[in-house]
Formats: structure tokens, C-alpha cells, sequence
């Protein structure tokens, strides 16, 4: 063992025994804890042995960015599904599934096209033009100057988004999962993705996140079997079993209110199994769509890949194995969704969590025999073992792109004029890497308790506005030059952001103030509204007139949860069946909880009126901006290039077009 990185372990492991110390409430009883952190210990003991035999691999540039260009097509595959598949994909989407049926296997669809953009588009011609990162595709025409540091800011600005999303999800998953301190669990995945990037760099990299590819594929794999069996592995037995399931048909009634009131129990079901219970608007579902399909291809740690594998031939076959990967796990999310939903239930999956991320691992304690059991908590320990694994090499991606874009685009490119040597090189990267994994590890602990589901949004809307428009008329427009590149990622990337910020994503205290008191006081009756009518497509879009509204049935009064509570304590009173007095305490406890969230909303935005941009309401009706800042961008690039002149642009077209065709004088790889 190479001796820099022995203090790093043992630090890692003193970490690890700082989570035993600090383990509280969490979904696994206390007397089956040690399970769940033998199973975490081994994964964890298993990429750390990856990680040290990487680091005696890695001595230059080309091994600490690209794994020496000598990972073949096949191992890039399930490493790129390894980088993709992230916790909000396996936990989120499961969870979306048992909650909201057909909608939430949309977004199964929405990644798995993605790829097909990746293949067709990009994957080939940015392994034949690139070396490391998005800033060298876009330098090898343009100014290089200008296109590495305009590349480097909108790295940085995506894996940032990303970044502080997994971080936040990685803690609060840890904690609500085994009980772990949220701020130890921030520290724990920082420390653990900063062991593999810094001494493993992309070898490491790579090779954990096919492990834990791996251990995805396979945990989910054998959970389906076990869901899907009582039914013959037939799909439309399993199906039907939904449709007839009560669970779901209370589920549905409650998603649809008062519009549920003269729908049959087997039309409740059948509704589960079709659109509009999740994605009501349509505009919205064409925005997010886009920015799912288009900002794939523009994420900076997934084009990063592609320099890894030796020729663009592999560079194709890792997509097609990534696509079948990929492919084939969003097809398990639909049995481990709707499994969820038949053997554990929505009711008791929104107990546990009100976003349904809890579906996948509290369906694998079932599947082991329950709550009580061995094998049910072993079960639940290893896939929570397997969605931290999942969170680490995902951030570790992450944080190897924001270091190249730090350390070779910045450091190297600019500032250094591409002067320095390899050791200076390798160094500035691993620097690079503890910066970006501090800053992550500050930033996740301070987003503590925020709302950051439209930070993962937010970088989509990003690559698919800044970056894609950039590379894509990179690599395929003859009159594509440094003034459109820089002009089409300014653009695109701030109305990206600018939309988000003043959309539906972020909390607005009057609406909170709002709900709170609802809970609280109940709600008065009201009279039937009747249609309102859109006054323009714009209205849709922006909230400067009116946009469409469907008619809403009047409605009752309804008492609020402190009223209910002290009728049901009454009850309670007078209740002496051991069964229906369960029932009732229960209930009673989920009214506590509400009574309790309602008064903390309350207290926190007291005499606040705006949010944090200083707006009431949403500006933007929409919660995905790639409808408009898509096109902008693709339009910022365009007008940039007429508007103004690069000799160098224009030179270097016939070269780029030659080699990214037949990738001639493209970076080969390095030897072991």
C-alpha cells in the first residue's frame, strides 16, 4: 500500500466508526444495525482495495483524466451507467412510480432516449476532436483562450447544480435510510469520493462505478424476480394484480379529489396505469423532455467518458452498452415501482418519505421477510449500501469534472499557455479535486433542511442550453466560430437559470404560509368555478395574463388538523378494541406530525412575503425552462457566428471535419 494514501484510509475508516457513534432513528431497528453497517463496511472495504490498486496506476496527465485511454468499450459502458444511474434515479424514479404509475415511468423513457442524442450526435466526433474535457472540443477551432475558460465556467456551474443536489440527497437518504447524522453523512461521501478521484483519479473512478453499476444491476435484478414471480412473470397478470389492487385505487382517489367521486374502483386502478397523475401540463412535460433528451449529451462528466476508451469504434460500442444498461434498468424500475405499490403500499411508502424514495429499499425489506426478519434488514442494508455506493461514484464524476475544467482548462490552458509539465499537471488536478471536494462538502452541509430537487433540473436546463448548442455547431456548422460559442453558452446558461429562479421550483412563503394555516384551521367551502380560457400561448408560459384553467366542483368545508386531532382523542378515549385502538393512535400520530410541520412553516417565514429573488409568486409558470432556453441558445450560437468574424474558425473547419470523421492524429492510448 502506497504509503500517502494509508492516513486517507484509516481517516475514511475512523469516519466510518464516527457514523456507528452517531447512528439515531433511521428506517432499520436498532437491534439490526450492525447488519446494516457490516454490509456498508464490506462495500465500502472493496472500492477503497479498488482505489488503492489504481493509485500505484496513475503517474501521468493522461492516466489521472482518461484512465490511460485504455478502458474498452464494453467496461466504458457500465462505467457511463455507473455515472448516469444516480440515487434520484434508482431510489426517485421507483418511488415516482409507486406513487404516480404511468408518469413516473416517463421519466424512465426521458433518460434511456437520451442516449440515442449521445450515439447518433456526439459520442464519436468528441472522442476523435477532444482530449480531456468539453473545454478542449471547443478549443480545437476556436480561440482557445476564450473557449476553455468560457468552457470551464459552465463545467464548473453544472457539476456545482449537480453536485450540491447529490450531496443534500446523499444525506438526507443516509439518515433517513440507518440513522446516520446528515452532516457526518455529507462528510462521509466527501471523504470517500476525495480518496478515489485524488489517488485513483479516472482509473478509480471508472472501476467504482462499475462495481457499483454491478451491484445496481444485479440487486435490482433478483428484486424483480422476487416481485414478479407470485405472478407467473407474466406481465399482464401483474399488471391487472395493480388495477385491483385497493391501495392503489385509494392512491388514485386521493391524487384526483373531487373528480374521483364517480369513477368505479377498476377505473381508479386502470387510471394509475395512464398519464396526467403526475405531469398535468403538456407544454411542461415537452420542456422537461427536452432538457432530459437534449442535456445528456451536454453534461460535462459524461462526455469526460468518452476520452477514456482507446478509438472512436469503442467509443461507440460503450454507448451501445450503456443504452442497453441503461435501458434495461429502467425497465426494472417499472416492476420495482409497481411492486412497491402492490406489496408495501402508498400509504406506507409516503409515510416513511412524502417523495417516495423510500420505495426500493423498504420493498427489499419486505422481500426478505419483513421488518423483523434477518434477511429482510439484510436485504434493506444492501441496497442502502448499494444507493450510497451509487451517490459516492456519481459525485466522484462530478468532482474529476469540475477539477479537469479547474486545473487543465484554467490552470494549464490559460493561465499556463499549455506550458507545464506533466508532473506540475497532475499535481494542479489533485489540488483541483480537494478544492472542488471541500467546497462540495460546505456546500452540502449548509444546503442542509433546502429544497434542491431544481438543482439537478437546473444543470440539465444548463447543458442542454449552453453547452450542447456550443458543441453540436462545433462539430457540424462550417460558420461556427469563438464569438457564437461564447455568446450561445452565455446566453443559453443564464436564461436557464434565470427561468428556474423565478419558477414553480423554489418555495414561496405566501403559498407555504398558505397551505400551513390550511392544515391548521381547515379550509371554508366553496362555490363551483367555472373554465377559464388561455388569452395566448405566452400566458402559458409566463404568469402577464391569463393561462388556461379547468372548471373546479364546489367544494365542502373542511376542518383542520387541530380540530380533528382533539376529535380523535376523544375517541381514543372511549376505543377498547386493541385493533381499532392501534388504528386510531396511529392516525392520531400522523396528525401530530402535520399539526407540527404546519407550526414550524409557521415560525420560519413569520412576516416574509418573498422569496429569495424578491418575487411573491411564480414569473415563469413552467418548472423546466428548456422550451425557451433551448432554442436561445441554438439562436445565441448562430447569430454570435454571423455577427462576428474568426479566421481560425474558418481555417481549422476542413481539419476538424476530416478528423472527426476518421479520427486521424486523435489521442491514442498509453501504456501499462
Amino acid at each position: 500500500m502506497t504509503g500517502r494514501f494509508k492516513p486517507y484510509l484509516a481517516g475514511a475508516a475512523a469516519l466510518f466508526a464516527s457514523g456507528l457513534a452517531h447512528a439515531g432513528e433511521g428506517a432499520v431497528a436498532d437491534e439490526w444495525k450492525w447488519l446494516t453497517f457490516a454490509v456498508f463496511g464490506g462495500i465500502i472495504a472493496l472500492t477503497m482495495y479498488i482505489t488503492w490498486w489504481a493509485a500505484k496506476r496513475v503517474h501521468t496527465t493522461s492516466e489521472f483524466y482518461a484512465a490511460g485511454r485504455s478502458v474498452s468499450g464494453f467496461q466504458n459502458g457500465w462505467a457511463i451507467a455507473g455515472d448516469y444511474l444516480s440515487a434520484a434515479s434508482f431510489l426517485g424514479i421507483a418511488g415516482l412510480i409507486a406513487l404516480y404509475g404511468y408518469d413516473g415511468f416517463m421519466y424512465s423513457v426521458g433518460f434511456l432516449v437520451a442516449y440515442i442524442t449521445v450515439l447518433l450526435v456526439i459520442a464519436e466526433p468528441c472522442r476523435n476532436i477532444g482530449k480531456y474535457t468539453l473545454g478542449d472540443i471547443l478549443a480545437f477551432r476556436n480561440n482557445p483562450k476564450a473557449a476553455k475558460t468560457i468552457a470551464a465556467v459552465s463545467t464548473i456551474t453544472v457539476s456545482i447544480f449537480y453536485l450540491t443536489a447529490q450531496m443534500v440527497g446523499g444525506g438526507v437518504l443516509i439518515k433517513t435510510l440507518i440513522g446516520i447524522d446528515y452532516e457526518v453523512s455529507v462528510i462521509g461521501v466527501g471523504v470517500l469520493m476525495l480518496a478515489y478521484v485524488v489517488f485513483g483519479g479516472m482509473v478509480a473512478t471508472t472501476w467504482v462505478q462499475i462495481v457499483k453499476a454491478i451491484l445496481l444491476v444485479v440487486a435490482s435484478l433478483v428484486m424483480v424476480a422476487l416481485v414478479w414471480a407470485p405472478y407467473g412473470f407474466s406481465l399482464p397478470g401483474f399488471l391487472d394484480h395493480a388495477v385491483h389492487d385497493e391501495g392503489i385505487q385509494k392512491q388514485v382517489a386521493k391524487l384526483l379529489g373531487t373528480a374521483a367521486a364517480n369513477m368505479t374502483p377498476e377505473e381508479l386502478g386502470q387510471r394509475f396505469l395512464e398519464p396526467g397523475l403526475f405531469l398535468k401540463n403538456p407544454i411542461d412535460q415537452i420542456s422537461l423532455g427536452m432538457a432530459l433528451v437534449l442535456g445528456t449529451a451536454g453534461l460535462p462528466h459524461i462526455l469526460m467518458r468518452f476520452f477514456t476508451v482507446p478509438n472512436a469504434q469503442e467509443a461507440r460500442k460503450s454507448v451501445v452498452w450503456a443504452m442497453v444498461i441503461i435501458g434495461g434498468f429502467y425497465v426494472l424500475t417499472l416492476f420495482l415501482g409497481l411492486g412497491a405499490a402492490l406489496n408495501v403500499g402508498p400509504a406506507n411508502i409516503v409515510a416513511l418519505d412524502k417523495g417516495g424514495n423510500m420505495a426500493a429499499p423498504i420493498l427489499a425489506q419486505y422481500l426478505g421477510g419483513g421488518a423483523d426478519s434477518m434477511m429482510g434488514n439484510f436485504f434493506l442494508a444492501f441496497v442502502a449500501a448499494v444507493a450510497f455506493a451509487t451517490i459516492v461514484a456519481v459525485v466522484a464524476g462530478l468532482v474529476l469534472a469540475s477539477a479537469s475544467a479547474m486545473a487543465h482548462d484554467i490552470y494549464v490552458g490559460v493561465i499556463r499557455g499549455d506550458h507545464a509539465t506533466p508532473d506540475e499537471q497532475v499535481k494542479a488536478a489533485r489540488v483541483a479535486s480537494v478544492i472542488v471536494g471541500v467546497v462540495a462538502i460546505v456546500i452540502g452541509i449548509a444546503a442542509k433542511g433546502q429544497n434542491v430537487a431544481h438543482l439537478v433540473g437546473m444543470a440539465f436546463a444548463v447543458a442542454a442550453s449552453g453547452n450542447l448548442p456550443a458543441v453540436l455547431l462545433t462539430l457540424y456548422w462550417r460558420r461556427c466560430n469563438t464569438g457564437g460559442v461564447v455568446l450561445g453558452m452565455l446566453v443559453g446558461s443564464f436564461s436557464a437559470i434565470a427561468l428556474v429562479m423565478v419558477s414553480p421550483n423554489l418555495t414561496y412563503p405566501q403559498a407555504v404560509i398558505k397551505e400551513a394555516k390550511a392544515v391548521l384551521e381547515g379550509t371554508p367551502a366553496k362555490d363551483a368555478v367555472p373554465a377559464k380560457a388561455s388569452e395566448g400561448f405566452v400566458c402559458e408560459l409566463f404568469a402577464v395574463c391569463q393561462n388556461a384553467e379547468a372548471a373546479k366542483p364546489a367544494a365542502e368545508a373542511k376542518p383542520g388538523a387541530i380540530e380533528n386531532l382533539a376529535k380523535l382523542n376523544e375517541k381514543i378515549a372511549a376505543l377498547s378494541d386493541p385493533a381499532e385502538l392501534d388504528k386510531a393512535k396511529k392516525e392520531a400520530g400522523k396528525l401530530e406530525k402535520d399539526i407540527k410541520k404546519a407550526q414550524d412553516d409557521l415560525k420560519k417565514f413569520e412576516g416574509q412575503t418573498t422569496n429569495l429573488v424578491g418575487i411573491e409568486k411564480p414569473f415563469f409558470r413552467l418548472k423546466n425552462p428548456g422550451i425557451i432556453s433551448i432554442p436561445l441558445g441554438f439562436l445565441m450560437v448562430i447569430l454570435g457566428s454571423l455577427l462576428f468574424r474568426d479566421k481560425r474558425a474558418e481555417d481549422m473547419w476542413d481539419e476538424l471535419y476530416v478528423r472527426q470523421n476518421t479520427g486521424i492524429h486523435a489521442e491514442g492510448a498509453t501504456a501499462h
